[in-house]
């Protein structure tokens, strides 16, 4: 372990050397580098998390750069799991990187998920959501959700000691993935509010400290900063 590089980690007391050494240990997959992911992704890797996936079947275009704070414009065209692993790569090489250019599917998701800790969703449709919510029920792992609007975002933790399930919380499930997708104005910040807050929640289970969303859902509006905790 670099002690240097983790030294303002460690030295609060929640977290300390042993905290320390399960993130190092411990794996994420992040599902969806746009701009939740490259948020959550840049976080997790600062953290020390010890093995991060990149789940995602895009590539960069230049309407991306507002938001999506991992890529630069001499990286427009590239795959946004390449992309990523080498902006990533060269920010922390005590990191592996894995990269699932082909996202996440129904045939793939469940064996896929069984070879990480913990599932980040950053994706940005609610059927990846729902194949999420159902393949990590299926291979037993808990997962970090965060959703965004036009100034309002979004986070919970699901299939956590609670067992609440996406599901749980939207079970109009039919209904909401019949809806035709759109593309929708987006405060740029929005994003990486909700990408962070969706790594502090990630690091603080994978550490084994402070209290999480777990089947509660956290709600936050940037244009009157009100925020709320609903449990479910």
């Amino acid at each position: 372990m670099d002690a240097e590089r983790y030294a303002r980690q460690t030295m609060l007391p929640q977290i300390g050397a042993e905290g320390q050494r399960r993130l190092l240990d411990s794996s994420a997959l992040v599902v969806g580098v746009g701009g939740l992911g490259s948020a959550a992704a840049l976080y997790l890797a600062g953290a020390g998390v010890g093995r991060i996936g990149l789940a995602d079947p895009d590539t960069v275009s230049l309407s991306n750069l507002q938001r999506q704070v991992l890529y630069d414009e001499r990286q427009i065209g590239v795959p946004k799991t390449e992309a990523a692993r080498r902006k990533l790569a060269a920010f922390s090489s005590q990191v592996r990187f894995e990269c699932h250019p082909e996202g996440i599917t129904p045939q793939n998701a469940c064996p896929l998920f069984e070879r990480y800790d913990l599932i980040v969703d950053c994706c940005d449709n609610f059927p990846t959501r729902y194949l999420i919510d159902d393949a990590c029920a299926a291979a037993g792992r808990p997962w970090v959700h965060g959703a965004i609007g036009a100034f309002t975002g979004q986070v919970c933790l699901f299939n956590h000691l609670r067992k609440r399930r996406y599901a749980d919380l939207y079970p109009d499930r039919e209904s909401l993935c019949s809806r035709p997708r759109t593309t929708a104005g987006v405060l740029g910040t929005v994003p990486g509010v909700i990408g962070v807050l969706e790594a502090s929640e990630a690091i603080k289970l994978l550490a084994g400290f402070g209290e999480l969303l777990d089947g509660r859902l956290f709600t936050i509006h940037l244009l009157t900063m009100r925020s709320d905790i609903v449990e479910f």
